[in-house]
């Protein structure tokens, strides 16, 4: 109290200031009367007739109990803000996890690791029973974060004792435990030294050369801590019950390495793992792999800007010109709760909000939006609520008052307000004359006087709406934005799409491979996934509308969103679940679903290759037509130098050796069309644009036959 008297809150005078407590009463009952002082020794005489030592204490420490809670006896406490934000289990979970790090946080000063470590479950045990003191302490903390405070914290279940405890409660998951790989860099890449990865495959290592299948996990950890062993539990599940390899980097952290080295470290494996078609980690190399990228929170953010660095890639080599290798996409993408925009916001956008209420996820986002009206039904607890059909009409516009002629009843709509008849006859017996010009402006009026549901435009940012998380704080993410970017860069937030893939434009958006999300309802993350799923989605159907009004698809094909995104919001929890799920049993059966996802991501990428080799047979004996047009005259038109074969036909004119003719591009495919097997191409004389002679080409195909000429340029008898 006394430095608060004092105007200067201390850790440093507190600390004297229980020294000198301390010391006070020591000397008192060292020197002094043992019945205290003049005016309480006769008491104290009496009573220490009646009472024992033992009920002496027991009662100064239930009167001491009392005393500190007095406020919650006589009704005075304030009520527990996270009361009803998490579902029971979940709770339970984060009271644990927070009596864990404010142990771990009071012994990391500690020097002695043995000693550090020991002393961190001890204090860990005692904030377990005093939960409030614990509140308290990771409180302070998060208030002045250091990377040192966020290590510790996350790192955490490395150490000797937790990870003892998690192995016992771990059910049997695989037989094998995970082996670290070294992964070389790609000969494209500015950076030289090796990747350091852990390999989990349940099975013995000499048979993954059987496989064709990876699975490539970046881990999070706010892009400072956590590498792929503070994810067995995860790991474990998905390579015993897939039965698949599960690749997961120890990519560089924040802040020694700081952004885009870690982004660039991810795409190098990538990278790697394509260029040596798996034989970097023991595949045996015959056939290019595929792969599905997962990533959680910072590692989804990472698995994000991977998959648009690789679409980014292919359009450079394309733009490059044909016969340039391009790195394909991954077949599936995987996140959990990711981090997806680095800007952090107070408010939505009307087009973020668009894409959340969009009617085609209105069932999956509602208690999303329900959660986002409430913020403002909170700050006025006394203002009508609407129904749940209102609620379909947050941010609608404004309709018109309907025109008195219309109809007997009027319904005077508001967004904020309910719709209320008011009738003729009502109008009238209040007084008012029921003129037709005047009826229209009185009805408003009584409607204008009735109490309406009240509504704001503006919705919060679910970082701000769950400001008080217990797992993911405001304080946390700021700390880790300013260790990623790190103390030279100076990005742009409002464009850079590789750290805030949010922001990523539509045209490769479209591109993306099937992705699914698994997000907690109530993670200050959870409107990175909702609007990123959003506009996911209308990238997709943008395609899909183009395609059908060129032709491209059948009139009757409709457009299923699930065959591109798939989001999974899971109700009463927030941030991390998947890290805990020794503390947290209802995590693994979300673990378990993305292994089910794996496999249906695998299953469908198996389908369309499938589908795409029997495309490709059925190209390779078309014949084409000269007088078609075609995507290939987009390209330089040859005039070659053409020798006939010694088997040549008799249509030719007069059996001369050679003849001039013409040869479209073919976009580096390196095959000829049916029928040109006759001819031995020679050397290329000259190469003419297409845009000068492309008219004159068709037209002379469509007319060759109106004049007598056949393909090959001769008259017809």
């Amino acid at each position: 109290m006394i430095d608060h008297v004092l105007g200067r809150p201390s850790v440093q005078f507190r600390k004297i200031q229980v020294f000198a407590v301390v010391s006070f009463w020591s000397l008192y009952l060292l020197r002094g009367n043992k019945n205290g002082p003049p005016y309480l020794r006769n008491l104290s005489r009496q009573l220490s007739k009646r009472l024992t030592v033992w009920q002496t204490l027991v009662i100064t420490l239930l009167w001491l109990y009392i005393s500190r809670n007095f406020a919650k006896i006589v009704g005075l406490e304030c009520p527990e803000p996270l009361a009803n934000l998490y579902n029971r289990s979940y709770f339970r979970a984060t009271w644990i996890t927070t009596a864990l790090d404010a142990g771990f946080w009071t012994a990391m000063r500690i020097r002695k690791k043995w000693l550090r470590d020991l002393a961190s479950v001890v204090f860990s045990v005692f904030y377990l029973f005093a939960a409030e003191q614990a509140d308290e302490k990771v409180r302070k903390v998060r208030g002045t974060l250091t990377v040192d405070h966020l290590r510790v914290s996350w790192n955490k279940g490395t150490t000797p004792y937790l990870s003892f405890f998690t192995k016992l409660m771990r059910p049997k998951l695989a037989r094998y435990p995970p082996r670290m790989v070294r992964i070389p860099r790609p000969q494209e890449s500015s950076y030289k030294e090796p990747i350091i990865a852990w390999l989990y495959y349940d099975a013995p290592f000499s048979t993954i050369s059987n496989h064709t299948k990876i699975v490539l996990d970046i881990p999070g950890g706010g892009f400072v801590a956590m590498n792929p062993r503070t994810n067995d539990d995860k790991l474990l599940a998905w390579c015993g019950r897939t039965g698949l390899p599960i690749l997961s980097i120890d990519y560089r952290k924040a802040p020694e390495y700081p952004y885009p080295y870690a982004l660039n470290e991810c795409y190098d494996v990538y990278h790697t793992l394509i260029a040596t078609r798996g034989r970097c980690i023991g595949l045996s190399g015959d056939t290019r792999p595929q792969i599905i990228l997962t990533g959680d929170s910072a590692g989804g953010n990472l698995a994000t800007g991977v998959v648009l660095m690789v679409l980014q890639s292919a359009a450079a080599s394309i733009r490059r010109g044909p016969g340039q290798e391009t790195l394909p996409t991954p077949d599936g993408l995987i996140l959990m709760y990711p981090g997806l925009d680095m800007n952090i916001g107070n408010w939505m956008t009307d087009e973020q909000m668009s894409l959340i209420q969009d009617r085609r996820t209105r069932s999956t986002n509602k208690n999303v939006l329900r959660r986002k009206s409430e913020d403002y039904y909170k700050l006025t607890p006394e203002t009508p609520h609407p129904s749940d059909d209102e609620e379909d009409k947050f941010l609608s516009p404004r309709p018109p008052l309907e025109s008195a002629g219309d109809s007997e009843t009027i319904t005077a709509t508001t967004p904020t307000s309910p719709d209320i008849p008011i009738t003729e006859e009502a109008v009238i017996e209040m007084g008012h004359l029921a003129s037709p010009s005047n009826i229209a402006h009185q009805k408003a009026t009584v409607v204008s006087s009735k109490p309406r549901h009240l509504k704001t435009r503006l919705a919060m940012s679910s970082m701000i709406s769950y400001f008080n998380d217990r797992i993911l704080t405001p304080e946390m993410m700021r700390a880790m934005i300013i260790l990623y970017v790190g103390p030279h860069n100076r990005p742009d937030f409002s464009t850079d799409f590789l750290l805030s893939p949010l922001l990523a434009p539509e045209a490769l958006l479209a591109e993306f491979p099937k992705t699914c999300f698994l997000t907690g309802e109530r993670d200050p993350l959870v409107d990175d996934t909702v609007i990123f799923a959003g506009r996911l989605r209308q990238a997709k159907y943008n395609v899909f509308v183009q395609k059908k009004e060129l032709g491209l698809l059948n009139k009757k094909d409709t457009f299923n969103e699930k065959d591109h995104v798939e989001v999974a919001l899971i109700p009463g929890i927030s941030h991390g679940f998947v890290q805990f799920v020794s503390i947290f049993p209802e995590g693994w059966k979300h673990i378990f679903r993305c292994a089910r996802w794996m496999e249906e991501l695998f299953a469908k990428a198996d389908k369309e290759s499938d589908g795409d080799l029997e495309h490709r047979k059925r190209e390779r004996h078309h014949r084409r037509v000269p007088t078609e047009s075609s995507a290939d005259e987009d390209q330089p038109l040859e005039m070659s130098t053409l020798r006939l074969s010694t088997g040549s036909s008799a249509g030719s004119r007069d059996g001369v050796g050679e003849a001039s003719g013409y040869r479209r591009g073919t976009r580096g495919r390196g095959r000829g069309r049916k029928g040109d097997g006759d001819f031995k191409r020679q050397r290329s004389m000259v190469s003419l644009a297409s845009e000068d002679d492309l008219l004159g080409r068709r037209m002379k195909g469509l007319a060759g036959g109106l004049m007598g000429m056949t393909a090959d340029g001769a008259e017809t008898p």
